[in-house]
């Protein structure tokens, strides 16, 4: 269940007063940071890839579709992190005693993201306390977090101060599914590799063309314009409609309410992820 499709800092955004914020204010619309759920439809298990500023928001919807609204100190059973920026890992704080006091929720990252965590607070605060049992993947080699799930992370390249950063493939009895918020190019054989066996890809759509953000300079923020993935994937996307589905937009990305740009970007095999929207694999 995709929870939430927006750039680490939501919709509205702090501090924009561009038509795109003004607006979303004033109609009490409010996008989350890119996230997905999932759920065992067997055991009931739930599992948040990602910890955004928006967790609590986030955790009750995945707990309502469950029927798990109450009860428990763990909002969810496991967490996957992607890498250290905060709309992928400012949620944790929410873990710690001030607010839901987890206990021993397993945390899944990197040799390097975990090893940001132990050494700086407020973080190491919640793995001394055991609110938090922090797991670590190796990347490319398999590991389960939950069980009839199966996780592959693959190294991408990135803004990587504190940590390294990872896109999720997650295997299930009936598919595979592709998680990638972030990522500064795409590379011809990692973007092979990436979509290998893939039936749901969740694709880095931070930019539409890169107009957006007029006046900033963007080879300090790099995401590969939907655009030019558009015209890299065009032949998957032709081949199966709608496999292909853009998340992590910013906040001025006029896919998020350009009916036209929508429009052209569904007549080329793609989707822009929404809210709600669900998988099975």
């Amino acid at each position: 269940m995709v929870l939430g499709v927006a750039q680490d800092g939501g919709l509205p955004h702090l501090g924009c007063e561009k038509p795109c914020c003004v607006e979303a204010r004033r109609d009490g619309r409010r996008l989350d940071p890119a996230c997905v759920g999932v759920r065992d439809l067997e055991t009931g298990g739930l599992l948040m890839v990602e910890a955004t500023p928006g967790i609590e928001r986030q955790a009750h919807r995945l707990r309502a579709v469950a029927g798990r609204e109450g009860g428990g100190r763990n909002p969810v059973d496991a967490i996957l992190l992607t890498h250290a920026h905060i709309g992928h890992y400012a949620g944790l704080v929410h873990l710690g005693r001030e607010v839901a006091s987890s206990r021993r929720l397993p945390v899944w990252t990197s040799p390097r993201m975990a090893a940001f965590l132990r050494a700086n607070g407020p973080w190491s605060q919640l793995v001394e306390l055991d609110q938090i049992e922090l797991h670590v993947f190796e990347p490319r080699v398999p590991f389960s977090p939950m069980p009839g799930l199966e996780v592959t992370a693959i190294p991408v390249p990135h803004r990587d101060e504190f940590s390294d950063t990872h896109a999720f493939k997650l295997r299930g009895p009936e598919g595979t599914l592709l998680f990638l918020p972030d990522i500064d190019r795409w590379e011809p054989a990692l973007l092979a590799e990436l979509l290998d066996g893939v039936d749901r890809a969740y694709l880095d759509g931070t930019f539409y063309d890169g107009r957006e953000l007029p006046g900033r300079d963007l080879s300090e923020i790099p995401h590969p314009p939907m655009v030019v993935t558009m015209d890299l994937c065009a032949t998957q996307a032709a081949a199966a409609p709608g496999r292909l589905r853009f998340i992590h937009l910013n906040h001025t990305n006029p896919a998020l309410r350009d009916r036209a740009i929508l429009d052209a970007v569904r007549s080329r095999g793609f989707a822009v992820a929404e809210e709600g929207e669900r998988f099975r694999f």
